[in-house]
């Protein structure tokens, strides 16, 4: 990934600013001669910016532009440890829904479909984005949030929504109702937008199926505007990246160097017109790659792959590290096996317990999934694990993202 022409001005003029004013950024760049900076190498020598910092800075640290600039705030989704406060200027809520609108017509959306958007509105940037974007495109909106489900297939049959946007468990929670409650042929979405969470393929399919619709991954995170800066096409052969708002690199974990085109590290983000809280080399803790090569769709946009996981989501259990993604692969290659499972680790006795416990399909034999999976995580993953084969259904859904992995060691 080589750095535009455009992209580095933008980056020298956003440098220049925040080191002239009192502000995060002064403090954190303080020593550091932006003039000298005159190439992509010497923009990668810069420090990295994370989360700690961000906390660090609560509640307004962050802010860039005069008090009187800030229209809205919003901050991250997580529920433990300070929360991060990010400001929004005008011109950020209208890029923010620019990039958003880009999200939708890439998906083959239009002003004519009817957008059921049920994640949450309040600090989280979910339902917000959503709703500034599809008002951007020009389509109808039907901003329920999160909840009554009864009520969300009511207003989905009567409002003969067209695309859903949801996290994938809510995704595929609806579509278990639907099916339960027989009322597929009265639902008339042909698109679901799909964030915030990971999904391996098997959810995928479950959810593409029983909706009848196709499936776009939609990328962002909140102290980066939030959803909206990435979106799949209709190949599914990585999502779109929107250059001209974000320059990003993928970088080695460990060692923070940048990788070569291809090659799966921690996706690190610089805003190029973020006015309220500019970032400068973000680390997302996500982890991808860069796809290199054209998009059969034509689309000119760079691309990266769906996100395979994130640095902070890895377990050690017997000496191997083991990803919420290795254990969705796994089961995507049992016949059977569903794509709800959750991951237990615990300590008894000395040694380290595992346990697996997987939906299957009503028509599985327990013991014979049992022995199944049990035998596919020894191989591909390389460890033995208790397996609780259950039936669909029995565990939990959530409204949000889910937790599938509970490290109960510590």
């Amino acid at each position: 990934m080589k750095m535009k022409e455009e992209q580095f001005r933008f980056i020298k003029q956003q440098l220049k600013k925040l080191t002239s004013q009192d502000c995060f950024y002064k403090r954190k760049l303080e020593g550091i001669d932006v003039d000298s900076i005159q190439s992509q190498e010497d923009f990668e020598k810069l420090p990295f910016t994370w989360k700690g910092d961000l906390r660090e800075a609560y509640p307004l640290g962050l802010m860039a532009v005069p008090e009187e600039e800030i229209v809205r705030i919003h901050s991250s989704s997580g529920t433990t440890g300070t929360p991060v406060i990010i400001p929004y200027t005008r011109q950020d809520v209208e890029d923010w829904a620019e990039m958003f609108a880009r999200c939708y017509k890439t998906a083959g959306i239009t002003d004519l479909d009817r957008i059921h958007i049920t994640p949450g509105y309040g600090l989280w940037t979910a339902g917000i984005g959503f709703q500034n974007g599809a008002e951007k495109l020009g389509a109808m909106v039907i901003p329920m949030g999160p909840g009554n489900t009864d009520k969300q297939l009511r207003m989905m049959v009567d409002m003969k929504s067209t695309v859903l946007c949801a996290t994938s468990s809510y995704a595929l929670l609806l579509a278990e109702e639907i099916a339960k409650r027989g009322i597929g042929d009265q639902i008339c979405l042909r698109k679901g937008v799909i964030g915030s969470e990971r999904w391996g393929k098997k959810m995928r399919k479950r959810i593409a199926d029983e909706l009848g619709v196709q499936l776009y991954d939609i990328y962002g995170l909140t102290e980066v505007y939030g959803p909206g800066i990435g979106i799949s096409c209709d190949y599914e052969c990585g999502m779109h990246m929107w250059d001209d708002f974000v320059y990003f690199e993928i970088v080695d974990p460990k060692t923070g160097e940048v990788l070569p085109d291809g090659q799966v590290g921690e996706l690190v983000i610089t805003t190029l017109k973020k006015q309220g809280a500019p970032l400068i080399r973000y680390r997302t803790h996500d982890l991808t790659r860069i796809i290199t090569g054209d998009c059969p769709c034509g689309d000119p946009h760079p691309r990266i792959d769906t996100i395979l996981g994130r640095t902070d989501d890895m377990v050690k259990v017997k000496g191997v590290n083991i990803f919420p993604s290795q254990i969705e692969e796994m089961l995507s290659g049992v016949d059977g096996a569903s794509s709800e499972y959750q991951f237990m680790i615990d300590h008894m006795y000395g040694k380290d317990i595992c346990t697996l416990f997987v939906e299957i399909n009503p028509y599985a034999n327990a013991y014979n999934m049992e022995m199944a999976i049990q035998s596919a995580f020894k191989s591909k993953i390389g460890i033995t694990v208790n397996v609780k084969p259950v039936a669909i259904g029995d565990l939990p859904r959530s409204e949000k993202k889910s937790t599938r992995v509970f490290d109960n060691r510590y």
